[in-house]
């Protein structure tokens, strides 16, 4: 089994890449998703967000209203480190369940973790390789804007949150510019995915 980290720049079409390396036969575990999965009511994590944060969280359903969480560690660093020590733990252990379990199915799958602050959170050693989806700053600001309605400032303040795209390309095994058309961003991954079926067989 191959295992590769995925992550990209805010607005730099990850999900886009994920979903063309599913097609071509790729396993995508989605770390965003394990995040709400394990904060799910009952889950794992859920107990301990709510003793720490206060039911007032909860919606009608006992589901936790992300918004009013995200409202009460906003600006507060210690609360969002506290937050992170509850969920991340339970997000790996079901990241490597979710890995042990495709292993399993097959042996020489090709498993792409889509990760967003991959390089953030130094998550390098926990992969065979790293791809980085990007496109240059200046792109990323105009998409974003399209994609959300938000101001040119609090555009760039979002890009600012992240690591400069040009440090992730230094870090990142892989780099697919995603600045071209659709196909050609199809061409180039799936010269990546033949690169990584390779990969794949002649590891030891």
């Amino acid at each position: 089994m191959l295992n590769v980290g995925l992550t990209g720049g805010i607005a730099c079409g990850k999900s886009t890449v994920a979903q063309m390396l599913v097609r071509l036969g790729g396993h995508l575990i989605d770390f965003d998703k394990l995040a709400h999965e394990v904060q799910d009511p009952e889950k794992s994590a859920w107990h301990d967000v709510v003793n720490c944060f206060g039911s007032e969280i909860l919606q009608p359903d006992r589901k936790i209203d992300r918004n009013k969480l995200a409202a009460v560690v906003f600006n507060h660093p210690e609360k969002l480190r506290t937050l992170n020590e509850i969920v991340h733990p339970r997000v790996y252990e079901a990241w490597r369940l979710r890995l042990k379990d495709i292993e399993v199915q097959n042996p020489q799958a090709i498993v792409f973790s889509d990760v967003p602050l991959l390089f953030e959170g130094r998550m390098q050693h926990l992969f065979d390789l790293t791809i980085l989806v990007m496109i240059e700053p200046e792109e990323q600001i105009r998409r974003l804007m399209a994609r959300n309605p938000i101001s040119y400032g609090d555009a760039c303040v979002r890009l600012s949150c992240q690591m400069p795209i040009r440090d992730k390309v230094r870090l990142a095994d892989i780099v697919i510019d995603n600045a071209c058309s659709v196909a050609e961003t199809e061409k180039r991954v799936t010269d990546v995915w033949r690169n990584l079926s390779e990969r794949e067989k002649n590891k030891k």
